[in-house]
């Protein structure tokens, strides 16, 4: 997909070129041409459509379709007065400030109407939908460039543009398509969690490791080991993420089956994770995220507001409907490690064992102690000691402990 970003910043820089179009509507097409390379890779999948008609509160510049809602190719019938199902853009050019936008009285009034508005001036992308309390805010942006002319300066190299930031804005428009779906499936919600983790570790690659020596000491000293080398850097920025998501995962699950110290009904908070949460390494490390200090300057708490919030959109109900609760946590993180990281997740063997499988294997080496070497109290005996080098989400510790 970060093809498709080159292909945007390419033929921006195609139209600023020729000297000849007007500041806003000649660059729709590079837009809707990303947009639908984006929305393509969606089930159902979303087209975007520029110069809408009215169907109730003006004219936006572009509204986002769910293939469902397209015309039958066969009766020709189009459909009429349906607004967009995963919302509309408001596009201005590339000298606006998308902040100004996001506050006018029509970007409010295409929230009422379609839900969510996305406001762009090309480099800039604002998202203004209805908080939880249903007041109309601004939420979720992402920046390509800091002004008009840095923009065009790095279009003249799409490549590197799209090296610097494709991954980012690709991973942001998926959010936006998919933002006003209900949350009830487990699978979406970990594409949705890894898709912030991808965020996270973005902006993390970007830091200076200096800049995170609080971190680092942090986890290091929790988990009593030492990163070391280019690999020991790479490993530590991906240590951090996971460590935080699915920290977060895992107290906000402890909270909705009401294990947890508070309300299961009340809003998550991710700062108060570590609290939840009885792990030295993920309370060191949320620790040093919730608190003022270099994190919050560096603004690496924003995608864990934006996580946050997402987590408290999910219905809890439906979704533990779809997933076991005594194996929710240890399932989850397959399909997670596989959209966050899938060659990290090939090097380290993640795949998940079923429990059926995992209770077998353990019940008959429970068996084999007792039956077969005299050890009347099997994994119980205290001279049985069980080792799992592979840890992993700790599946086989589990197990072993409740046959115990």
């Amino acid at each position: 997909m970060r093809q498709a970003v080159e292909t945007y910043f390419r033929e921006m820089a195609v139209v600023h070129g020729t000297g000849g179009g007007t500041s806003e509507t000649s660059y729709y097409p590079p837009l809707i041409t990303l947009l639908n390379a984006v929305g393509g890779e969606l089930r159902p999948p979303v087209t975007a459509i520029s110069q809408l008609r009215n169907t109730g509160s003006g004219l936006p510049d572009v509204g986002l379709f769910t293939a469902d809602q397209r015309s039958d190719l066969e009766t020709q019938q189009p459909i009429s007065d349906i607004p967009p199902a995963r919302g509309v853009l408001e596009v201005k050019t590339l000298a606006d400030d998308v902040s100004v936008v996001a506050d006018s009285k029509q970007v409010r009034g295409y929230v009422e109407h379609y839900g969510q508005t996305l406001v762009t001036n090309y480099r800039d992308f604002l998202l203004v939908d209805h908080g939880a309390s249903g007041d109309i805010r601004t939420s979720e942006s992402i920046t390509l460039a800091e002004d008009e002319s840095s923009f065009w300066e790095q279009a003249r190299n799409p490549n590197a543009f799209a090296e610097r930031c494709g991954d980012q804005l690709v991973e942001y428009l998926h959010r936006v398509m998919v933002r006003q779906v209900s949350l009830t499936q487990p699978r979406d919600v970990a594409l949705l969690l890894a898709s912030y983790a991808r965020d996270m570790r973005a902006r993390l690659e970007r830091q200076n490791l200096e800049e995170l020596k609080p971190v680092r000491e942090s986890l290091e000293g929790a988990l009593g080991i030492s990163f070391q080398r280019a690999d020991g850097d790479h490993f530590f920025r991906s240590a951090v993420v996971q460590t935080l998501f699915y920290g977060m995962f895992s107290a906000w699950v402890l909270q909705k089956r009401d294990i947890g110290r508070k309300s299961p009904d009340a809003d998550f908070n991710w700062k108060l994770a570590g609290w939840d949460l009885k792990v030295p390494a993920i309370q060191a490390l949320f620790g040093v995220f919730s608190r003022p200090g270099p994190i919050t300057r560096l603004g690496l708490d924003e995608v864990l507001d934006w996580t946050g919030e997402m987590l408290n959109r999910i219905d809890a109900e439906q979704f533990f409907a779809r997933f076991s609760e005594d194996h929710a946590v240890q399932y989850f993180y397959e399909p997670f490690l596989e959209a966050f990281d899938p060659e990290l997740r090939r090097q380290m063997g993640v795949w998940y064992t079923p429990h059926e499988i995992v209770t077998y294997m353990v019940e008959r080496v429970d068996t084999v102690l007792r039956d077969e070497l005299g050890i009347a109290r099997g994994l119980a005996d205290e001279n049985v000691y069980v080792l799992d080098p592979c840890t992993g989400t700790g599946s086989y510790l589990v197990a072993a402990l409740r046959r115990i």
